[in-house]
């Protein structure tokens, strides 16, 4: 093995199961390996005995398994896996919950090692999912160390995972390339690489483990803003773009609209006009919470390029969303001669045949679609507007992909996930930000309420009330159907449920992702109807449903969804004259969840959910919204590493002062760096 990029079933103890298995942690490559950090650290200098353990200290203790495991089945249809270790001062009681694959593990008399936080149980002190080994193992791997406790899965024991990395280091520290040029690391205090991947796993004590963090954050910030100005130069450099100057019928259409611009949107369309009449192509970021006014912004700019003599296109995450856009745009620019078209997989053959043919003509000006729309065929006469909605979904790629169906075309990039200023400014770097930070008037405040799984009978009489009322309500599950590996409510159990018990006077229909295209829009329609009162979904219906007579948002196990998520699902109502109300059923005791129902009940602001959400999440986690194609955040954690987020910032602007074109000649491996890790993405080239 000659490089890091060789599989990772070359690896010394990776066989094909285990290969299937590190697939789910995404470790594909011996690189992915060496990259996939500890989640904690097990300090196995810290041991006690148990008569000295103190519930809220986190320990090692040394005991022998007294009887063998016993397998309880909770109300709630949890496993629950229990056992008592003593030592020669006490004992203490193991519990496992939702790990059933543990059930036949431990047998009596088995001497074990167990770390985790101790706790006051039913029974005395107990240790609740603990990070647990043989004393074989544990001699194996080394007694009085800081061992690393990694991201794990089914399959894989972290025992295993330790092996591995072990088996890795020795050879894998002689493949490494340091990619930081020594004035950089010189100047911003960094150790080598090669040191701060050995200190990361191994660390030998806290000072080293620090440096190795310092080091990889450092790391992360620096090659995603690189990136990030690598793209932002290619999007800008040499381009011309066609300058939309005729803004003649522009009022025609204002005066069309059934409501008055905020003072925010006004601002927004300003700053995006503005940009239109440039040379240079716009790249500009739309943020606005749900329900802000978005879409009608990207209309006008629409029908502003056609009255350029231009297309447009707009691109939506889903067929529901694309559909929905499709028809605002034919209501309003139909009227006025603008020829717009649908163009989704679910179209018949024919009825895409002819939207291609029309795009290529000019027949069409503009085109409403899903990644449809980015397939090799759809080619354009004239593009001169793309616009990415709900662009967390979408990524980098994906819109530079979109962009070459035009000649420069001006890109407008949306979405309704409200992010903090200074995220937004590393997801987005690429672009100019605009924000729509008001509501239209007239919209009441949604209210928000946390209940327990003991109080549903009430909150379900209370949904009963407002359906008699003539309201509708959407039901909202974290899964589409049961599983074993995850406590959680289904939304098919729920709808077959509920259909026949509390909502059996009422029409209660079913959503989710895995039907066809056709199903989906046709209960959506019937939702929007009104021949639906209940709906019960996933967050398939999460991103620009618009059903004004929905009130209420029930979400079923909310400890299951992140902050950004539950935002976005309560955006789906409080759209009509109605008092809307968004009810989060809590069946979790994880303080992380109750932290954000909190959050939740407290405020309807979308930036200050997201400034909470990115407080509240794991290093990286909250980057599930990321770009894709992005060099990915793993260790960094833009609310925690600020001040080493800003020392990046400064690294990256000194370079780009140094070498503006950002050729990166006199660092070749911090070019190949880049080139490898941004997937294929050429520094001085583009995509």
């Amino acid at each position: 093995m000659d490089t890091l990029y060789t599989n990772i079933q070359y690896l010394k103890g990776v066989g094909p199961k285990t290969a299937e298995n590190l697939k789910k942690l995404n470790i594909h490559t011996l690189m992915d390996m060496l990259y996939h950090f500890p989640r904690d650290y097990d300090d196995r200098r810290r041991i006690k005995k148990i008569n000295q353990l103190i519930p809220g200290e986190k320990v090692t203790v040394y005991g022998q398994v007294v009887a063998s495991s016993r397998v309880i089945k909770s109300r709630r249809r949890m496993t629950i896996i229990q056992f008592p270790l003593k030592d020669e001062t006490g004992r203490i009681f193991i519990t496992f919950f939702n790990m059933a694959y543990l059930k036949n593990q431990f047998k009596a008399g088995m001497s074990l090692m167990v770390n985790g936080e101790v706790k006051r149980g039913l029974h005395g002190l107990e240790m609740v999912n603990p990070i647990y080994s043989t004393i074989e193992e544990t001699q194996e791997e080394g007694v009085d160390k800081i061992m690393p406790i990694y991201p794990s899965t089914e399959g894989i024991k972290q025992n295993q995972l330790v092996k591995l990395q072990k088996h890795l280091l020795p050879f894998g520290m002689n493949l490494i390339e340091e990619f930081l040029p020594e004035i950089i690391r010189r100047e911003n205090k960094l150790c080598d690489l090669a040191f701060a991947l050995k200190g990361i796993h191994f660390p030998e004590d806290e000072r080293q483990l620090k440096i190795a963090k310092y080091r990889l954050i450092f790391d992360e910030f620096f090659l995603l803003q690189l990136s990030l100005a690598s793209i932002k130069k290619n999007l800008s450099k040499n381009k011309n773009a066609t300058p939309f100057m005729v803004e003649d019928g522009l009022n025609q259409l204002m005066t069309k609209l059934p409501f008055q611009l905020t003072e925010a949107q006004d601002r927004t369309l300003r700053e995006i006009l503005v940009d239109l009449k440039k040379t240079t192509p716009m790249n500009r970021l739309v943020q606005g919470d749900v329900g802000s006014g978005k879409t009608i912004v990207a209309i006008i700019a629409l029908y502003l390029a056609v009255l350029n003599n231009c297309q447009g296109t707009m691109m939506a995450p889903t067929e529901i969303l694309a559909q929905q856009h499709y028809e605002s745009l034919t209501e309003l620019l139909g009227p006025l001669g603008v020829r717009i078209a649908l163009l989704v997989g679910s179209l018949t053959k024919g009825k895409k045949d002819a939207v291609l043919q029309g795009l290529k003509s000019g027949e069409i000006d503009i085109v409403v679609g899903t990644h449809a729309v980015i397939q090799e065929n759809v080619e354009f006469k004239h593009l001169g507007l793309v616009i990415t909605d709900e662009q967390h979904r979408f990524g980098v790629r994906q819109r530079a992909t979109l962009a070459n169906k035009g000649i420069n075309p001006h890109i407008l990039v949306m979405t309704a996930t409200p992010i903090p200023r200074t995220l937004a400014l590393i997801l987005y770097g690429d672009l100019d930000i605009s924000i729509i930070d008001q509501l239209p008037p007239g919209r009441k405040e949604i209210k928000t309420y946390e209940a327990g799984e003991n109080k549903e009978e009430k909150v379900y009489n209370f949904v009963k009330k407002q359906l008699k009322e003539g309201r509708q309500a959407y039901i909202v599950c974290p899964l589409v159907e049961e599983s074993e590996s995850i406590e959680a409510q289904s939304a098919v159990e729920t709808a077959e449920v509920l259909a026949h018990s509390v909502f059996q006077d009422y029409s209660v229909a079913l959503l989710h992702g895995k039907m066809k295209p056709q199903e989906k829009e046709a209960i959506m329609a019937d939702f929007k109807a009104g021949n639906i009162q209940v709906l019960v979904s996933t967050t398939v219906i999460e991103v620009g449903v618009n059903v004004p007579n929905a009130n209420i948002m029930l979400v079923v196990n909310a400890e299951r969804f992140g902050l950004a998520q539950l935002h976005q699902l309560r955006g789906r109502v409080g759209r009509g004259i109605h008092q809307s109300y968004c009810i989060l059923i809590n069946k979790g005791k994880n303080p992380i969840a109750r932290e954000r129902m909190k959050t939740m009940v407290e405020t309807n602001d979308g930036f200050i959910i997201s400034e909470k959400d990115l407080a509240l999440r794991g290093p990286g986690e909250f980057f599930g919204t990321r770009q894709h194609g992005l060099p990915e955040l793993k260790i960094a954690n833009i609310f925690k590493h600020v001040k080493i987020l800003k020392t990046a910032e400064k690294q990256v602007a000194k370079l780009l002062k140094e070498d503006p074109k950002l050729t990166l000649e006199q660092y070749p491996q911090l070019k190949k760096k880049l080139q490898l890790q941004f997937e294929g993405f050429s520094v001085d080239g583009g995509m």
